[in-house]
C-alpha cells in the first residue's frame, strides 16, 4: 500500500477550513439581504461618467461628538455617511423608510511590523448604514454597536470577508473570475466607505506643501456612489465619487455630510 505524503493530511484540514470559512460568508451574504428594502439611489447603470467632491471636516469636531457621544473616530465619521445618506435621499424625495443600505468597510489584516513589501493584505467589515433611523445618535449607536461587533468576530468571518477568499484562489482564477467578482460587488454591498492612513507630517509636492488632500475611492460596476475618508494635518477630508448620470447632485450630498456634522455637535453640546 502506498502511503499518502506527511503533507496530505494538512493540506486537507487546511481546505476543509477555508471551505468552512466559505460557507459562513456565503451565509452572512444572505443574512445581509433580507429585511430592508434596496437604496435604488446608490445602483446605476454604469454611464462611463464621473463626477467628484470632497468635503472638509475640523478633526476637533469629531472628537467632541465621539467624546460626548462614544465609539471611536471612525465610528462618527462611518456615521456622518449614513446621515448624509438620509438627508440627501429626502432631499431628492426618495424616501428613507426601511433604507439601511450595506456599506463594506475596508480595514488591514497586516501585523504591526510586517515588511511593507508584501504589499495590501486587506479584509472588510460589512455593516447596514442605519439611514431609515432619523435620531442622528441612534445612528451613530447603530454604528458603534456593528462595529464593534464585526470587530469581535475578527476580520477573516461574516459577509466583508470576502476579500479573504482570494488568499487561497490560483491565479488562474483570478483572471477568470475577477471580472465576474467585479461586476457581483453591488449583489454584496451597496457602498463602500474606506479609510485611506495618510502620513502624520505634511506631504510636498513640487516643493510646495499640500493643504488638503482628498482620497478617492474606485467605484464598482452597478454602484453609484463611494466615499473615502482620510485625517491630514487637523482636518478630516471626504472624497465622493459618483456616477456622473446617476448622481448628478453630487453636490447636495457634499452639503449634506458637512450638516450632519453640525447636527451632531448640535445635539451632543445639549
Amino acid at each position: 500500500v502506498r502511503r499518502l505524503p506527511a503533507r496530505v493530511p494538512g493540506l486537507v484540514r487546511d481546505a476543509l477550513s477555508d471551505a468552512g470559512r466559505a460557507l459562513d460568508i456565503g451565509a452572512s451574504l444572505a443574512r445581509s439581504t433580507l429585511g430592508m428594502r434596496p437604496c435604488a439611489a446608490l445602483t446605476s447603470t454604469p454611464s462611463g461618467t464621473r463626477r467628484t467632491a470632497g468635503v472638509v471636516l475640523d478633526i476637533d469636531d469629531v472628537h467632541r461628538v465621539r467624546k460626548s457621544a462614544g465609539g471611536t473616530v471612525n465610528d462618527v465619521l462611518i456615521a456622518v455617511v449614513a446621515g448624509a445618506l438620509r438627508r440627501w435621499l429626502e432631499e431628492r424625495g426618495d424616501g428613507t423608510e426601511k433604507v439601511a443600505p450595506r456599506a463594506l468597510i475596508p480595514v488591514s489584516r497586516r501585523r504591526p511590523g510586517t515588511a511593507q513589501t508584501q504589499g495590501n493584505r486587506l479584509s472588510g467589515y460589512l455593516i447596514r448604514l442605519p439611514v431609515h433611523e432619523p435620531d442622528p445618535l441612534g445612528r451613530l449607536h447603530t454604528v458603534r454597536t456593528a462595529m464593534v461587533r464585526n470587530k469581535d468576530a475578527g476580520a477573516d468571518r461574516g459577509a466583508g470577508a470576502v476579500a479573504l477568499l482570494a488568499d487561497h484562489v490560483p491565479a488562474l482564477g483570478h483572471r477568470l473570475g475577477g471580472p465576474l467578482v467585479g461586476q457581483a460587488a453591488r449583489l454584496w454591498f451597496d457602498i463602500l466607505v474606506t479609510s485611506v492612513p495618510l502620513p502624520g507630517l505634511g506631504l510636498r509636492l513640487g516643493g510646495h506643501q499640500l493643504t488638503e488632500v482628498f482620497p478617492l475611492a474606485p467605484l464598482a460596476p452597478g454602484q453609484a456612489l463611494a466615499v473615502a475618508i482620510s485625517t491630514y494635518r487637523g482636518h478630516v477630508h471626504y472624497g465622493l465619487v459618483a456616477d456622473a448620470r446617476a448622481v448628478p447632485d453630487l453636490d447636495r450630498f457634499a452639503h449634506a455630510v458637512s450638516a450632519e456634522v453640525e447636527t451632531l455637535l448640535s445635539v451632543c453640546d445639549h
